[in-house]
């Protein structure tokens, strides 16, 4: 065992060590830059460690393969702010736009620092987009913008939904995909 989790360090260049004193478990977790990271509670041996990387070492291979085949957008910490205030003028300046070829009408834009989402819509018309669309390209950004607009007339994903949406965006599955494969990380 010990032999194995070795050798995984060789593959994938290590894992990172997290000991915290709120962790009741051991838990991994993958990156979408390819770390990996093991956290532990305070009194795990090393050997222990080893043994459980050494176990899960097949499940880290898969997801540090997957997370190499991700497109990385690397965003200094410090642009943060202005990310915000770009995301909004962005959001603002293109739902504009696009509400007008809709015939749509929106209530307010809100930029937020979602976790997982990109971008969602109320049932009472507010839009909410994801600031890191500002480190997207154009196509991808209106992409996300087009989705949630097209929400408000649609609050689902039915066949009608997505015709609505490839009205301007006849591309958008190709959107769609590529969007799943980014990653934003921040240095």
């Amino acid at each position: 065992m010990e032999q194995s989790a070795r050798a995984l360090e060789k593959i994938m260049g290590g894992y990172t060590l997290r000991v915290s004193a709120r962790a009741r478990t051991m838990r991994l977790a993958v990156y979408p830059d390819a770390r990996v990271v093991v956290t532990t509670p305070r009194l795990f041996g090393q050997g222990a460690i080893e043994r459980f990387v050494a176990k899960h070492s097949s499940w880290i291979q898969r997801h540090v393969e997957k997370a190499h085949t991700r497109t990385a957008l690397r965003v200094p910490r410090g642009s943060i702010p202005r990310l915000k205030q770009r995301a909004l003028a962005l959001a603002s300046a293109r739902c504009e736009h696009f509400s007008r070829i809709y015939g749509l009408s929106y209530n307010k834009i809100t930029i937020r620092a979602q976790k997982t989402r990109w971008g969602s819509c109320s049932r009472n018309g507010d839009l909410s987009f994801n600031y890191k669309i500002a480190a997207l390209s154009q196509p991808l950004a209106e992409y996300i913008i087009v989705h949630e607009l097209c929400h408000l007339r649609e609050m689902n994903h039915s066949q009608r939904f997505w015709d609505l949406v490839a009205r301007t965006i006849p591309a958008y599955q190709k959107a769609r995909t590529e969007l799943r494969s980014v990653a934003i990380f921040f240095d």
